[in-house]
């Protein structure tokens, strides 16, 4: 058949093209920017017209709606991206008589409980009401190699202390994202002809802070250090972060976490026609690119709000904090008086309150390169104009070694800049 998957550059969408592909179906990629010539362009932001509808549509046997957002900004609503735009595309393909149309809604969906479950019930219900042969499939938190949330949760599990919101007992049954395109394919191939509501889930029901420990023994690490954080001081952080594009924590996303997401397996043992996968069997033969992936997630970013703390402390200690008598009196054993000491105090200062901002605003390689010349030119004045600061049993010299591994660190991992 000609499938329509809406979203197919998404996560989801993109697995189920690749499914449906490989039963043999000719996928019409609905897309924000066309691509291939059988791309077709979608998006849900604007209005669409019954006429524009009615091109998108030419020539589809069925309609797979794969859009989601999980957080709204200026652009992308819910009320836009989950109900209007679906719900207009639903009712073009009963006009048109399409034979099947598919909504990949989500689990929690039926109780409407946040705005973004509200949206999607809203397409849910705007579909079964038509008479059409439509399917609403809810699935639990879906897991992928490439999913952002799957990600995300690969991410903290890598990291040594595992931070618990509310003790991590919230109850999860993740999906598979390749068995939840199996059963999409299913359904549009009519292998189950009576149309309706499904909810798909995993095959092992677990909490989340047992799914962050499966995940890390997955990649290899060792046992973490958990620590319950209350759940009022995360619904606080949720709220903070509410707007803040990219952000994994929201109130929906924290109110998702604490209603679980998990149901029952017969439904979804049915359509697969054998038990879904366990989590942990979801790493397998990549678990080593998983795992450095994880790492890389956290490992610059952490090397370089410290980097950025070390400079801009530095440059407020210097300004503010310690005596400048002092200060005068080291520049004098560099060989520097008077007005150029002075020059050089507040010279330096500056370069390490520039640093300092640039770190975290302008990261990049040329960056990393200015800063270890400048500590390696600090570093060997000191070394000879003051050397008995090598063998000090504090290492004050020596401790630039470690900031020089940083950057070094960081100047690799850089891909440009």
């Amino acid at each position: 058949m000609n499938v329509l998957v809406c979203g197919a550059h998404g996560f989801i969408g993109a697995a189920l093209c690749e499914r449906l592909e490989s039963c043999g179906h000719k996928v019409i990629r609905g897309v924000l920017r066309t691509v291939l010539p059988q791309d077709r362009e979608i998006d849900y932001t604007r209005e669409f017209s019954p006429t524009q509808w009615d091109t998108v549509l030419h020539g589809v046997d069925t309609v797979v709606n794969a859009v989601g957002i999980l957080v709204e900004d200026r652009v992308q609503r819910f009320d836009k991206v989950h109900t209007q735009a679906p719900q207009a595309l639903f009712d073009a393909c009963q006009r048109l008589g399409i034979r099947c149309v598919v909504q990949i809604s989500a689990l929690g969906a039926q109780d409407g409980s946040t705005a973004y479950f509200r949206s999607k019930r809203a397409a849910d219900d705007h579909l079964l009401s038509l008479p059409i042969a439509g399917w609403v499939v809810r699935p639990a938190l879906v897991y992928g190699a490439s999913g952002a949330s799957a990600s995300f949760f690969r991410m903290l599990s890598s990291l040594p202390l595992h931070c618990l919101p509310a003790g991590g007992r919230q109850s999860l049954r993740p999906v598979h994202v390749d068995e939840l395109a199996e059963i999409v394919e299913r359904l549009v191939s009519g292998t189950f002809r009576e149309a309706g509501v499904v909810e798909i889930v995993g095959g092992e029901a677990v909490q989340y802070r047992e799914m962050l420990a499966i995940y890390r023994a997955s990649l290899g690490f060792g046992r973490a250090w958990q620590v319950s954080v209350p759940g009022w001081l995360i619904g606080s952080v949720a709220m903070l972060l509410d707007r803040v594009p990219g952000s994994m924590l929201t109130r929906d996303t924290w109110h998702m976490l604490q209603t679980g997401s998990t149901g029952d397996v017969t439904a979804t043992t049915t359509l697969l026609g054998r038990p879904p996968t366990g989590l942990r069997q979801f790493i397998g033969a990549d678990a080593r690119a998983l795992r450095d992936r994880a790492l890389n997630a956290w490992r610059s970013p952490m090397l370089r709000v410290v980097l950025a703390f070390v400079w801009l402390w530095t440059a407020v200690v210097s300004a503010l904090v310690y005596p400048r008598d002092a200060s005068m009196a080291l520049l004098a054993r560099s060989h520097l008086y008077g007005g150029l000491a002075t020059a050089s105090f507040w010279l330096a200062t500056v370069i390490d309150f520039v640093f300092g901002v640039m770190t975290i605003v302008r990261p990049g390689r040329w960056l990393w390169l200015a800063q270890a010349g400048v500590i390696a030119a600090y570093s060997v004045i000191i070394a000879v104009t003051m050397p008995e600061l090598l063998w000090h049993p504090f290492g004050p010299l020596l401790k630039n070694l470690p900031v020089l591994a940083i950057l070094l660190i960081l100047f690799s991992e850089e891909t440009s800049r």
